[in-house]
């Protein structure tokens, strides 16, 4: 069930052309407005996790994901630390 509210103001000639499409949709104003929103909303956000790359662009990708690590003295102190929530020292 339906129960959080989204308001909002429109001129009237996007709510015109809204109806126009809603109702070629065979939909009512609130469904397609909602559909459409959600729509563009899972776009941004598979926007910010997926990426395209060309053919040369993903095979160097790839060859850095695959390369060994490089030596990272940080990286190795941090990880020679015993977590707190172990329970054991180290």
């Amino acid at each position: 069930m339906r129960d959080a509210a989204i308001n909002l103001r429109a001129l009237p000639e996007q709510r015109e052309l809204i109806d126009r499409a809603a109702n070629l949709l065979g939909k009512n104003r609130s469904d397609f407005m909602l559909e459409a929103a959600c729509d563009k909303a899972q776009a941004v956000v598979l926007d910010q996790v997926f990426f395209n790359l060309d053919t040369d662009k993903f095979k160097r990708f790839t060859a850095m994901l695959d390369a060994p690590p490089s030596h990272n003295p940080g990286l190795e102190r941090l990880m020679a630390v015993t977590p707190p929530w172990s329970g054991s020292k180290g």
